[in-house]
């Protein structure tokens, strides 16, 4: 029986070790059968029944085939072990050993232990061992198998929504950019050729609602003018059928006296009741003189939303200022009269703008460091001007500043904007800015136009304008 023991145990470490590599252990092997058992929804306790119902079972018959050999263990074919076949295939090794406990403990309440068919069991043991660790293997691979298809079903399922996000997108930007054929510098670009003087408001006036009506989607509008104290009914401007001139209207009388864009939005339910309109907003110049009103009578409903209200605003008051700020920004150069008159108008308005809207610019202002081929640096960073950017180029004792003025931009525009004089840079000469001594301050347009202009006189050991 020492023989024996000894015997199974080598059988049992040897085919615990046959597995391919990266398999898990036996333990591991055996706690994944159970796990696909209880995903099966078998209950343990049916395993234990199975286990010792089986072999009792094939007993039984035994007794009724053969009452001499109920085991079969003397006759051609030993039936008695495909209950632990079976039941090492169905859940693995140890439920399979479980039931060859039974078989055994079956023989030894019909023999002695003394004739106990040590070959026999011997042989049976070792093929339930076998088909126990063939079941265990191919358990943990089919659990393998079933949770990389989990996991890339749940993937589909998670690419085919993001693909569903990412078409309706595509489908909104597409809707975007019919409704907005140009950018917002191009809308300022257009905003700057149209800008004059007072006196061209009236001519000026429907380019203005052109430009309204491509960029804010408004449909039906019209722009009235001040004549002293009361709006002329005759308007400069329309667009689409717009009525005639509601005077008492209460959504554009709220607008004239707060001298602000008024919505129907933001009307009480007395005034939504009353109000011809969906938009009432006010020319007004930096000085808060009132030159007129845009009336909006209609506009599809999705488009009355901030980001469209904040836009109206926006172009309303670079237009007007456009109009006024001549003898603002020749007052701002009387305090600094180097500073070049594009420089100081656009910072007036831009200021305006950001106090109106809320709408932020930056300045980036370049030290460059006075050094052999300085002045060539410079020529080739202006030549990368943007449309709208206005530069100031202020000339000090040790080195130049070169500012640059961007309209409606951000830290993020003027980072990016860095960045690419960083890559010319090294295309050019293979060295970064700070090698070639230039280096970068950002500034938000904030504040007075004086702290704006004195934050860029004092870079570079303060430099005089020039």
């Amino acid at each position: 029986m020492t023989a024996l023991k000894t015997l199974l145990q080598g059988l049992y470490q040897r085919l615990t070790q046959w597995r391919q590599p990266a398999e898990v252990t036996q333990q591991e092997t055996f706690s994944i059968s159970l796990d696909l058992v209880g995903q099966r929804q078998v209950s343990p306790w049916m395993i234990l029944a199975e286990m010792l119902l089986l072999p009792v079972l094939l007993f039984w018959v035994g007794l009724m085939v053969t009452p001499d050999d109920p085991l079969w263990l003397n006759s051609d074919f030993p039936w008695i072990w495909f209950a632990p076949l079976l039941l090492a295939l169905r859940y693995g090794p140890l439920v399979g050993l479980g039931a060859v406990a039974v078989v055994f403990l079956l023989w030894l309440s019909i023999g002695s232990i003394n004739d106990f068919p040590k070959l026999s069991f011997l042989g049976g043991l070792v093929l339930v061992m076998v088909v126990g660790e063939f079941s265990s293997l191919w358990l943990a691979r089919t659990r393998r198998a079933e949770t990389v298809q989990a996991y890339l079903g749940q993937r589909l399922e998670s690419l085919t929504r993001q693909f569903y996000l990412l078409h309706l997108s595509h489908d909104r930007l597409e809707q975007d950019l019919i409704s907005h054929p140009m950018s917002m510098r191009d809308a300022l670009a257009n905003l700057r050729q149209t800008a004059g003087s007072e006196a061209d408001l009236a001519s000026n006036s429907q380019a203005l609602l052109r430009l309204l009506a491509q960029y804010c989607q408004i449909e039906s509008a019209g722009v009235f003018l001040l004549k002293g104290e009361t709006l002329d009914p005759q308007a400069v401007a329309t667009m689409g059928q717009f009525s005639s001139l509601a005077a008492d209207d209460p959504l554009l009388t709220e607008s004239l006296a707060s001298g602000r864009l008024c919505h129907i939005g933001g009307a009480d339910k007395a005034s939504l009741e009353r109000t011809h309109y969906l938009i009432a907003a006010p020319l007004v110049n930096l000085a808060k003189e009132t030159y007129g009103i845009v009336l909006v009578e209609k506009m599809p409903f999705f488009a009355l939303q901030d980001e469209i209200l904040q836009t109206i605003n926006l172009f309303l008051g670079y237009f007007t200022d456009g109009m006024t700020l001549g003898s603002w920004s020749r007052q701002l150069r009387e305090s600094y009269p180097l500073c070049p008159e594009p420089f100081a108008f656009e910072l007036l308005r831009l200021l305006h703008v950001r106090r109106g809207t809320g709408v932020s610019s930056v300045i980036v202002a370049l030290e460059i460091r006075r050094t052999a081929g300085s002045g060539g640096l410079i020529q080739q960073i202006l030549r990368m001007k943007r449309a709208l950017d206005e530069v100031w180029l202020a000339i000090g004792e040790e080195a130049d500043v070169l500012a640059t003025l961007m309209p409606l931009s951000n830290t993020a525009s003027a980072e990016g904007y860095i960045a690419r004089l960083e890559t010319w840079a090294k295309q050019k000469g293979g060295k970064t800015l700070a090698e070639m001594g230039v280096f970068s301050h950002v500034h938000t347009v904030n504040g007075s136009p004086e702290e704006v202009l004195d934050r860029i006189m004092v870079i570079g050991d303060r430099p005089d304008a020039a």
